[in-house]
């Protein structure tokens, strides 16, 4: 996959926004199994926090952005600009993360 520079910015230091493509989104559905999860968070949560939902988050992410980078890279974008992530919960135990920015062309300046 071609390194395709992502940022949450309207603009790249160094480098020119020579075409504007289209938008690109990418996107995580995760599932979680409650009876599980809920033994899991009870071992795990510290000071409100749960380490295993957040890796489930971080999953998310990373999945999402996988998915922009290879939609940005099938419309010949070496960039996104103006990235933003989006979660929602989808129903009991489901976790929908989006992230979507626009497909740029660049050259340096």
């Amino acid at each position: 996959m071609a390194d395709v520079t992502i940022t949450t910015t309207d603009s790249l230091d160094g480098r020119e926004v020579t075409e504007y493509l289209d938008v690109v989104s990418g996107e995580a559905i995760l599932g979680a199994n409650v009876v599980s999860d809920i033994a899991a968070g009870i071992r795990d949560v510290v000071g409100g926090r749960s380490e295993s939902y957040e890796k489930k988050v971080e999953k998310g992410r990373t999945e999402a952005i996988e998915d922009l980078r290879a939609e940005a890279e099938e419309r010949g974008a070496d960039a996104v600009v103006g990235a933003t992530f989006d979660y929602e919960e989808m129903g009991e135990g489901m976790l929908w993360v989006n992230l979507s920015g626009t497909a740029v062309k660049t050259r340096s300046e």
